[in-house]
């Protein structure tokens, strides 16, 4: 009976310790460092959601992808690094070899510049594991000029990145 009794106060202190994220608002910002809205980041039992509210963007369709490194330094955002890749697999949801966890679904922008899209994330986690999100060296998401033709290396042909988020815990 006493072991009951020391074990659940302890099981109650780990559970109140260790609370996993289930819901980031990640900002975005465009070339020039100008917000151009937010999107949201919520664990599913299928992954994450992700809750596009976008503005000033160029109207039409652009590739949307995770990437490895946390930082959105413009004008270029090479510092975002590469797409999200820990499994090593081939770019693209069309390839055969692929898709990276980094790869996702196109995103159609209207002629406003507006866009109110959801997305799912099917590959990748807001928990502690290999296809998390919450890394030590950060990660991004990005949108490119372009829409990504799901087979080329190693972008997609999406051109450059024309926005960018960091995606973290910290606000």
């Amino acid at each position: 009976m006493k072991r009951v009794w020391i074990i659940i106060p302890l099981l109650l202190l780990t559970g109140c310790l260790e609370k996993d994220i289930t819901k980031l608002d990640v900002k975005m910002i465009n070339d020039k460092g100008d917000s151009v809205g937010t999107v949201k980041f919520q664990e599913v039992s299928s992954g994450i959601k992700l809750t596009f509210d976008l503005k000033k963007i160029p109207p039409g369709e652009h590739a949307v992808h995770i990437h490895d490194k946390g930082e959105c330094k413009t004008p270029e955002f090479k510092s975002s690094g590469k797409d999200l890749n820990p499994d090593d697999k081939k770019h693209g949801l069309l390839h055969p070899e692929g898709a990276h966890e980094g790869d996702l679904p196109n995103i159609i922008v209207e002629d406003d510049g507006t866009v109110k899209a959801e997305l799912m994330a099917p590959r990748v986690t807001l928990k502690e594991g290999k296809a998390t999100l919450i890394r030590k060296d950060g990660t991004t998401i990005v949108i490119h000029e372009e829409k990504d033709d799901g087979m080329s290396q190693p972008e997609g042909d999406s051109g450059g990145i024309i926005a960018c988020g960091k995606i973290s815990k910290e606000k």
